[in-house]
């Protein structure tokens, strides 16, 4: 497991970029953490690392963003996703292998992801601060 700390949603997004300068196609990035770590943050900087000019928003009651980059982007939430039903009704089993899928709240489909998603659990340090540790193979 690596680990990494930020201290403003600034910091949050040029450690998204690096991930996403870093990525090949067809990754899947599922992040955890509760409301207000910073995951849509990260996933701007994701989306901005993987060449993309896309406005980023957290895709709440979309379900599902898409961005054109490098590589094909989807950006999922989640969080309202309770049962395998909810799941199926996203489309997510659609997009698997067709471009980069970045998943906030993936604690809610953690039996659904594929065994090399690449994990990041963001945790609060302080107010400001934020530690990411990542699983699986992302490469900084």
């Amino acid at each position: 497991m690596t680990q990494f700390f930020t201290s403003s949603p600034e910091e949050t997004e040029q450690l998204g970029y690096k991930i996403g300068k870093s990525l090949n196609k067809n990754k899947i990035i599922a992040l955890y953490g509760g409301l207000g770590m910073g995951k849509t943050a990260l996933t701007r900087g994701i989306v901005k690392g993987l060449d993309s000019q896309d406005d980023v928003s957290s895709p709440t009651f979309a379900l599902v963003n898409e961005y054109k980059g490098r590589f094909n982007i989807y950006h999922f939430d989640m969080y309202r996703v309770n049962t395998w039903d909810d799941l199926y009704s996203t489309g997510f089993f659609d997009y698997i292998g067709n471009g980069v899928l970045i998943i906030e709240w993936s604690e809610n489909i953690e039996n659904a992801l594929p065994p090399d998603a690449i994990k990041i659990y963001i945790t609060r340090v302080s107010d400001n601060e934020r530690a990411f540790e990542s699983e699986g193979d992302l490469q900084l």
